[in-house]
């Protein structure tokens, strides 16, 4: 050329649709950072360049008169775009990827009438990317509601769990560590509560939390407000310790921290003029949907339990999880042959639909549908908390707003998402990308945990991985590793003869048979799931079992409030002990003529009777058979 240009040029064929559609993409990617132009306006300026190169492919001419075509210069020009340098990089560096690159472009380049329609139905009318400011916006909205449910739901429980006169106080529980550790104490225990752990602390917590919660609802300096729910429930989950050590917290936790780096930085967060979210972020957030969903398969199969490799867990599943609500007793008795199908569609949909994340949009968007529709499932057949609803605010994340309305779009709709372009109120990438590149580093040992190989691969992170478990801002996960085939409740009865023994019936639990399974989610009774975890161990290894036990001798009544009755109004008993039974659900004829949702036969004593001798929990030798 007589002038070079003054930025990247990409020529390519005007003539081709195809072609067409893929400039247009690019463009947007790079935005003025690289001009476009068809070689029939341009080729006159580049007497060297014959017209069947043009016609063969792209090519991009850079200053120096450096000239790359095909595959390569997709590559160099995609990487003046922040974020997009690494295909070129990889070109660069590995032989089998450069060429395999460029049989691939040759392939699509004789083929461009095929490919033109693969691209249509893969990526529908939206080959530009339409965006996803609208739907970050939405994705904040939900997760604040998600913290508001979690929040609430704990306020009205904490004192009976972790109170004063809870059953594992907390005060008492940080006294004993600051009586033992030095400030290192508030790294193992990363808490608020080291300040005051009473229960109007306590409850202040909750409040506070519900309070931000609805202001990051209302869109108000949602960074702060995301920021404050997980200081907040990180505080409240390090003191209630056994009570919220579910995977669902953790999931809140490491989906509300990384969401603090999502949010604009803005008094007032709208969609039409919210900045675009780091990309970064985003990918973050989708590879913890990955990572969720995968190793959900991942540990049933490494697991090796009998009835995941024979397909007849679920044969057990309904009547033994947990909190069954009254759907679950329809799905156990429906055929032993569809059982064994919605296992191989589970497995299908968690071990396969998770890598169709990184696919065309319309493609992407059937994966996150299959996992929709699984996690759909799980909500209406199981008491699950909030967990289904926060796998589901994660799949939202991978639509874009060209999903939604464009009523509901409004000025987002004509928004210009150019990810280069500058915008205020947006986190800087020398903050967004190291970080995010840490946190996958970390995310890679409970990934591999849940494959059960050596972690000495990994080199140092396992050791910083353990360093901040604490903050719980990279988890492991995968439920129902081992299914439970056989359901023992734990009957908790009082007595002040050791003759007349009365039954504390809790909330939500199994307890009386006639009484139908009842529907609690999103709320999490946290004692009546510790329950059930308490049957499957043995007396004494819980060790807030014994804590709820004195608090029924003692009568407290926080821990009372946590139960459906009371069967000792005016002063507790002076014993007590729990019996396990064996629980099943009926059939449908015995169902029909006694109105029964359980069946249910004694196992024996759980523990000994237990009793209080000048305030101190003292065991009775155990009389009855089948002691465990």
């Amino acid at each position: 050329m007589a002038t070079p240009p003054r930025k990247p040029l990409l020529i390519w064929d005007g003539n081709c649709g195809f072609c067409r559609m893929w400039i247009a993409r690019w463009q947007r990617m790079t935005g003025e950072r690289v001009d476009y132009a068809p070689y029939q306006i341009v080729f006159s300026q580049f007497p060297g360049i014959p017209v069947a190169r043009f016609k063969r492919s792209v090519q991009l001419v850079e200053a120096g008169d450096r000239l790359s075509q095909g595959a390569e210069a997709v590559f160099r020009a995609l990487a003046y775009a922040p974020g997009l340098g690494w295909p070129l990089w990889l070109y660069r560096h590995l032989p089998f990827f450069s060429f395999a690159s460029e049989a691939f472009y040759w392939i699509v380049a004789r083929n461009r009438r095929l490919f033109s329609l693969f691209t249509r139905i893969a990526y529908g009318a939206h080959v530009v990317p339409p965006g996803d400011t609208l739907t970050t916006w939405i994705f904040l909205r939900v997760l604040g509601v998600i913290y508001l449910i979690a929040f609430v739901s704990l306020w009205a429980q904490i004192a009976g769990l972790v109170g004063s006169h809870g059953i594992l106080p907390a005060g008492a529980f940080l006294d004993a560590v600051r009586a033992r550790y030095g400030p290192e104490r508030y790294w193992l225990l990363p808490t608020l509560a080291w300040f005051n752990a009473s229960d109007a602390v306590l409850w202040g917590l909750c409040a506070a939390g519900a309070v931000l919660a609805l202001v990051l609802v209302a869109g108000l300096v949602p960074i702060a407000a995301l920021a404050g729910c997980w200081v907040l429930y990180l505080s409240l989950a390090t003191v209630c310790r056994d009570f919220l050590w579910f995977q669902w917290d953790s999931l809140l936790l490491e989906t509300g921290f990384l969401a603090i780096f999502l949010a604009p930085a803005r008094e007032r967060s709208r969609p039409g003029t919210d900045p675009p979210a780091p990309r970064s972020v985003r990918w973050m957030l989708r590879w913890l949907l990955f990572r969720l969903m995968f190793s959900s398969a991942v540990v049933k199969i490494a697991s090796g339990d009998p009835t995941w490799h024979n397909r007849t867990a679920l044969q057990y599943h309904y009547e033994t999880q947990c909190l069954p609500p009254w759907t679950a007793w329809y799905m156990h008795h429906l055929s032993a042959s569809f059982q064994r199908w919605s296992a191989i569609g589970m497995f299908a949909i968690e071990g396969f639909a998770p890598f169709f994340i990184l696919a065309p949009r319309r493609i992407r968007f059937a994966a996150g549908l299959a996992m929709a529709l699984l996690q759909g499932l799980i909500l209406v057949t199981g008491n699950y908390c909030y967990f289904n609803l926060l796998t589901l605010a994660l799949i939202l994340l991978l639509l874009d707003d060209g999903v939604w309305p464009l009523k509901w779009r409004g000025r987002a709709a004509g928004r210009d998402p150019l990810p280069w372009r500058p915008s205020g109120g947006r986190w800087p990438s020398w903050v967004t990308g190291p970080l995010t590149v840490a946190l996958f580093a970390l995310s890679l040992v409970p990934l591999m945990g849940s494959f059960r190989r050596p972690l000495q691969r990994l080199g140092p992170l396992p050791a910083i991985y353990e360093d901040l478990s604490a903050f719980r801002i990279v988890n492991g996960y995968g439920l129902f590793a081992v299914m439970t085939t056989r359901r023992q409740e734990i009957i908790v009865e009082g007595s002040n003869d050791r003759r007349t023994w009365l039954p504390y019936e809790f909330r939500f639990k199994p307890g009386d048979v006639m009484r139908r399974p009842p529907f609690v989610a999103p709320h999490q009774p946290r004692l009546d799931w510790q329950m059930w975890f308490a049957a499957l161990s043995e007396f004494g290894r819980e060790p807030w079992y014994a804590g709820f036990c004195q608090r029924l001798l003692e009568g407290s009544r926080p821990v009372l409030g946590l139960l459906e009755n009371n069967p000792f109004p005016t002063a507790p008993p002076r014993y007590l002990r729990s019996m396990v039974y064996d629980y099943h659900f009926t059939d449908a004829p015995t169902r029909r003529a006694t109105g029964a949702w359980w069946r249910r036969e004694v196992r024996g004593p759980y523990g000994p009777v237990l009793t209080l001798v000048d305030g101190q929990l003292m065991a009775f030798p155990d009389r009855g058979p089948g002691r465990r």
